[in-house]
């Protein structure tokens, strides 16, 4: 019997959600606030979404799966509790901004997952900028592989090989195979020694290469020295009150030398910046000079008591306020191969992390100087320039003509499309990629302007959101030709399906991927694994297209499914 599942929000990513599960086969029932054109009233139920009355004639209370994908994290608050008070025991994947709202949650609620869009999109969006054309994502040894997908042509280096040849490789994983003629499976394919021919198509994770984040001292020296005339722009201020009082110490210093020949030049200074900071001085300089330099020194007084006054209250700003921020960021700022994120918005927080996390250069441009992203920006040591990423000067300023790529990422669609043709304006050469929210708009930008990539993030979040309502704890996930597949793990008990039987052979007859296989404190890959028998308490990880997840089941609740890389 397959679950019943229900989507709770029918916004751009549940909708997609919605539409994804029932092509799939699924039973699902959507919730939303308004009626859907297109769509029967048996289908989508419309009301308040936490409201009892709407979820209950969406059988909340016969259901399986609880899939909540509001926009708006306190209505998706309320509708995990509403719907646990109808269904204890329902299980539930909730959409959440608040990411460490969604962990708490997680760790305290049963049956319960949170999903971030913004941190499912984020990798792919970082894997368009470092040059891979991802189609997906999947969480493998504790990183996040980049998935793609190879076409066999007459070109291709592969065509003619036998697949089994490709198999057992550590820095790539074999995830789907699509022949062009055929039904064979991948596991069938690599036994009976198949060769690749034009027209078939392998999806394949490949494992990123990190850089080395260690530099030496004298580059960062040098980058620092490169970059100390933006002095000029923020703390150009500063620097001419610092000259003006100078300026009128010296013109002082001079003034009571030449009216008086018995004062040294020391003694005249010493009094001079006494008298205009403050903070005293041999009065002996003036107690017998005439009523013109007595009036002199108190025009002197007032004077210096005013600009002292300025340039602390911009000494106070420029170090303890944001300038000081701004150059040190402006003067940190990569001179070549970096990569350029415009807008933190949730999903470029999150690219910023994954691009640094792998060792590259990142600079952030971002207008709102109280963005609640840019501490967490500045933690990681990543400067942040402070202005509009539309105005070509930001993009000059960041060093756009030398960048490994450009990210427009903020949370205007218009904004985004401003920021990628002024810099594609500048820098044609440089790899652009944009966000965009409409996933059908999307694509037509990506025509019209020819941008490097435009990617939606609800179009790259949903399909791991139905994947996961459709049981375990996934760890990734894809779409080809509108088959979802995805990646998970799952534990082998005495009374599993696979029990006893070789990898080889239950991946044939279930018609899925292993991937590896974690096994009395070891992990097998490549030929080892397929000649491994399955023993209660191994945890297989394997890919398998979601038409055939009923196998699992059947057999392991979700509470079984694998719970990820265990570390």
């Amino acid at each position: 019997m397959k679950p019943r599942i229900i989507v709770c929000g029918l916004g751009r990513t549940g909708y997609k959600v919605f539409r994804l599960l029932r092509q799939q086969g699924a039973f699902v029932i959507g919730i939303n606030h308004r009626e859907i054109p297109g769509e029967t009233a048996g289908d989508i139920i419309v009301g308040n979404l936490h409201a009892a009355d709407t979820l209950k004639a969406a059988g909340i209370e016969r259901a399986h799966t609880l899939a909540i994908a509001s926009p708006d994290d306190a209505v998706n608050l309320s509708v995990m509790m509403q719907a646990r008070t109808l269904n204890p025991d329902i299980r539930i994947i909730n959409r959440f901004f608040n990411t460490s709202l969604g962990e708490r949650l997680d760790q305290n609620v049963p049956n319960h997952m949170s999903m971030s869009v913004a941190g499912l999109a984020a990798p792919v969006f970082a894997f368009a900028a470092l040059g891979n054309k991802a189609i997906g994502q999947i969480k493998l040894f504790g990183e996040t592989w980049p998935i793609h997908e190879e076409h066999i042509d007459g070109n291709h280096p592969w065509e003619g090989r036998r697949i089994d040849e490709l198999w057992e490789n550590p820095t790539r994983m074999f995830i789907y195979y699509l022949p062009k003629e055929g039904d064979v499976d991948l596991i069938s394919a690599v036994v009976l020694g198949k060769r690749l021919r034009k027209g078939d198509r392998l999806i394949i994770a490949t494992k990123p290469a990190a850089r080395s984040k260690r530099k030496s001292i004298i580059l960062k020296c040098l980058k620092f020295l490169r970059n100390l005339r933006r002095f000029q722009e923020h703390g150009r201020a500063v620097l001419v009150m610092s000259i003006t009082l100078m300026a009128i110490i010296i013109f002082a210093t001079i003034i009571y030398c030449s009216t008086n020949n018995s004062i040294s030049i020391v003694d005249a200074l010493y009094f001079a910046v006494g008298m205009i900071t403050g903070a005293g001085g041999n009065d002996k300089v003036v107690e017998n000079a005439p009523n013109s330099i007595k009036l002199f020194t108190i025009i002197m007084m007032l004077v210096g008591a005013s600009v002292i006054g300025l340039l602390y209250a911009l000494l106070n700003d420029f170090v303890l306020g944001t300038r000081f921020k701004q150059f040190w960021d402006a003067a940190r700022v990569p001179h070549r191969q970096h990569y350029i994120v415009c807008g933190l918005s949730g999903t470029g927080i999150k690219i910023v992390q994954h691009l640094h996390g792998a060792g590259h250069e990142v600079v952030v441009i971002e207008q709102d100087a109280n963005n609640r992203f840019v501490n967490i920006a500045r933690g990681l040591s990543i400067p942040v320039i402070n202005g509009d990423a539309s105005f070509p000067n930001m993009l000059e300023a960041a060093n756009v003509k030398s960048a490994s790529a450009l990210l427009a990422v903020s949370g205007d669609d218009a904004t985004n499309l401003e920021i990628a043709l002024n810099a594609k304006s500048i820098s044609p050469k440089v790899p652009i990629i944009v966000r965009y929210a409409d996933p059908d708009f999307a694509r037509m930008a990506q025509q019209v302007f020819d941008f490097d990539a435009v990617l939606s993030p609800a179009k790259l979040a949903a399909p791991a959101f139905a994947a996961a309502t459709l049981g375990g704890r996934i760890l990734g996930n894809g779409i080809t030709d509108d088959t979802l597949w995805v990646a998970l793990a799952t534990l082998i008990a005495a009374s599993h399906p696979f029990a006893c039987l070789t990898v080889k052979d239950a991946a044939m007859l279930a018609d899925f991927v292993p991937l590896y296989l974690e096994t009395a404190n070891r992990t097998l890959h490549g030929w080892d694994l397929l000649n491994h028998n399955l023993c209660a308490g191994d945890i297989l990880y394997l890919t398998m297209p979601a038409t055939r997840l009923s196998k699992l089941w059947r057999h392991s609740p979700p509470s079984q499914l694998g719970t990820g890389n265990r570390e």
